[in-house]
C-alpha cells in the first residue's frame, strides 16, 4: 500500500472513558479515521505506525449531531471510528513520552 496514504488514514486516537474501559477490557484501541479508510488500510497503518501486531479491526459511523442557532438548523460532521484488536502481549501506551 501507499505509504503516503497509510500516514493520513489515522486522524487521532479517541480518548474517554469508554475507550479506557474497552482499552483494558478487550485489548482494543480506537481511532478516529478518514471517512473513506477501508479495514485494511487502517490495519496496515496501526501495525505501520506503531510497530504491534493487528489481530482484527471493526469500524463504525459516527453521524453528526443536529444543531440550531436561532432559527438556522445545521449538522456536525459525521466522522468514522475504529477499534482495533491487538494480537496478545500487544500494547500501544500513549500517555509515554508525556512530561510528568
Amino acid at each position: 500500500m501507499n505509504q503516503e496514504r497509510l500516514l493520513q488514514v489515522l486522524l487521532a486516537p479517541q480518548i474517554s472513558e469508554k475507550a479506557t474501559y474497552v482499552a483494558d477490557k478487550n485489548q482494543q484501541v480506537i481511532f478516529r479515521v478518514a471517512t473513506d479508510a477501508t479495514k485494511p488500510e487502517i490495519k496496515a497503518a496501526v501495525e505501520q505506525l506503531f510497530k504491534v501486531e493487528v489481530e482484527s479491526v471493526q469500524v463504525l459511523n459516527v453521524k453528526g449531531k443536529v444543531k440550531r442557532f436561532r432559527q438556522t438548523v445545521g449538522r456536525r460532521k459525521g466522522w468514522k471510528k475504529a477499534f482495533v484488536c491487538l494480537k496478545p502481549g500487544q500494547e500501544i501506551n500513549f500517555v509515554e513520552g508525556g512530561n510528568a
